[in-house]
């Protein structure tokens, strides 16, 4: 990091000062809680591995906190921000205290779950700190459509970063679990305090590292696919997957004989199996 640090990131006067002058108010409908502590956000840039070499990819940056910090230290950034206020506002204030930097950042102003595609060379790495509302649809939407993200650091509420990283056969192991693990390897990367926020969630937040895998699991069925058998599990996470996923075969008869093909006992739950136990199910559905 450069000497002039403390210059270039956003501190708690600069926070409340830029959305004062913008007249933002975060609000709840969004998820929104603005970082205001300079060493919090070179903590997400460190943790995250940024290299000089990447092409970042931030959802949901705000007022810019998190947004400085990985410009500084990544080749490029592209930020997708939703807020018509926020989004207009950015791009001033990356070349207010990055001038030198400004041509290496780019502003999408779209809703992060319809973004199909980003301008400039691919994405190679995404951190964020996402919305909490939408936090889990964002990320696997993310990764799905962007292939090219190799690492990935978000910071969402702590109960969903459990849930994210939760390994089979864990009481929070559940559709995000198996989903994420579809696309990386997933582990919890660290807590974050409430006062490092604007205003001060009444939850505690968590870090969540995600390296994509080589290949996805092996398999000939769809992610489709096998996606569809991970919902129709969960949906009903007490009953057996014989019964749970009686919709999804047309039969408790067809799910038991889906469930045999692929090696699952009918009398387990879901939150018992692994990503591919998952796909080796949806390769003897009713569609495969």
């Amino acid at each position: 990091m450069s000497s002039t640090d403390s210059d270039v990131l956003l501190g708690p006067a600069d926070i409340r000062e830029l959305a004062a002058r913008l007249g933002v108010r975060p609000t709840k409908q969004r998820g929104q809680n603005f970082v205001i502590d300079a060493n919090t956000v070179r903590r997400i840039v460190r943790t995250a591995g940024v290299r000089p070499d990447d092409v970042v990819v931030e959802v949901g940056p705000g007022l810019g906190s998190l947004t400085l910090a990985l410009l500084e230290a990544a080749d490029r950034v592209t930020a997708v921000e939703i807020d018509d206020v926020l989004a207009a506002a950015l791009p001033a204030t990356v070349e207010a205290r990055l001038p030198h930097r400004a041509d290496r950042f780019a502003l999408v102003h779209s809703d992060a779950l319809r973004v199909t595609e980003l301008p400039g060379p691919a994405p190679t790495a995404l951190v964020a700190n996402l919305p909490y509302n939408v936090a889990v649809p964002v990320l696997l939407h993310m990764l799905g459509r962007f292939p090219t993200i190799e690492r990935t650091l978000v910071m969402v509420q702590s109960e969903v970063a459990d849930r994210l990283a939760a390994p089979p056969g864990s009481k929070v192991y559940g559709v995000p679990s198996v989903k994420a693990a579809w696309y990386a390897h997933v582990k919890r990367a660290g807590a974050i305090g409430r006062n490092v926020f604007w205003p001060a969630p009444n939850v505690d937040s968590g870090l969540v590292s995600l390296i994509r895998r080589d290949e996805p699991p092996r398999t000939t069925a769809t992610r489709e696919a096998v996606f569809a058998v991970v919902d129709a599990a969960f949906a009903q996470r007490r009953k057996t997957l014989r019964a749970a996923l009686a919709g999804w075969a047309g039969s408790a008869g067809a799910a038991e004989e889906a469930l045999k093909a692929a090696g699952v006992s009918p009398q387990a739950r879901g939150e018992s199996l692994t990503v591919e136990d998952f796909a080796a199910i949806a390769e003897h559905g009713p569609a495969a």
